[in-house]
């Protein structure tokens, strides 16, 4: 199984991938600030209908100028609110983006970055990612007073049982090298990575006997993620690429296009 694992990572993990992924969004910028930035943003949207999602997030930093670091640093509500009136994607509102980026202004504040966030709550023999997921929502929720109670619906949390898939999955781009992640984030080992675990990628680790466990939740993405450690133990995540190429592609090759909701200047 891990040949064939490995040879479906080598024919997904490629530049073609990125075209119609959320991950296209921060690829669209070259400053790692404004990748990190520009990533939690799509991480946190990364639902829903692809071409719609896709389209929201490049509104979204069509509103911030494609200065998405510069934007929410400099960020004040009652003069730059209104960049952010009448965004929406599914349950995500403008009252969303509002508070989320004031959120994450005072975490830039405070830490200097989202990496120095995740570190400050990951102890250093840490076997995963749970206490940085853990944190980064946490503190997104709670650095700001007042901050509305329902942006923790978009920031999900070990502690509920969530599998996490939506921050596990920026944090594969932020950590991993590759032609698809950023590793950028350097005080993080990919061998610490949890795989973004959702209904398409339980279904095939189970078809392939990787999965047991019946809920797509936080329990069922650690015991998927031992499962792929078994093959390699120093970047399981890299088996991502291949469960998701048999749910997508059935295994098949991808199409070679682009199609990047966001110029490739901006």
């Amino acid at each position: 199984m891990r040949a064939e694992l490995n040879a479906l990572v080598g024919r997904y993990e490629r530049t073609a991938f990125i075209g119609d992924d959320p991950v296209s969004i921060p690829h669209a910028f070259e400053s790692p600030a404004d990748r990190e930035v520009a990533g939690l943003f799509a991480a946190v949207l990364a639902w829903g209908r692809r071409n719609i999602m896709l389209a929201k997030l490049a509104e979204l930093m069509e509103r911030m100028d494609y200065a998405p670091a510069r934007f929410v640093r400099t960020f004040d509500a009652s003069r730059d609110g209104h960049r952010l009136d009448g965004f929406k994607h599914r349950t995500f509102t403008s009252g969303d983006a509002v508070a989320l980026t004031l959120a994450l202004q005072a975490v830039l504040k405070r830490y200097g970055s989202i990496e120095s966030l995740a570190l400050a709550h990951l102890p250093r023999e840490a076997p995963h990612i749970g206490p940085a997921l853990q944190g980064l929502s946490q503190t997104l929720m709670t650095i700001v007073p007042g901050t509305p109670t329902r942006l923790k619906k978009h920031l999900a949390r070990p502690e509920t049982g969530s599998a996490c898939k939506r921050l596990s999955m920026y944090m594969r781009w932020m950590v991993r090298p590759g032609p698809v992640d950023f590793g950028l984030w350097r005080g993080i080992a990919p061998s610490q990575l949890l795989l973004p675990l959702d209904v398409h990628t339980g279904r095939q680790a189970r078809r392939l006997g990787l999965l047991q466990r019946s809920y797509d939740d936080w329990r069922a993405a650690l015991e998927l993620t031992a499962a792929c450690r078994a093959m390699d133990p120093s970047d399981p995540c890299r088996y991502d690429y291949a469960l998701f190429g048999l749910g997508a592609y059935d295994g098949q090759p991808m199409p070679d296009t682009d199609n990047s909701p966001l110029a490739p200047e901006a």
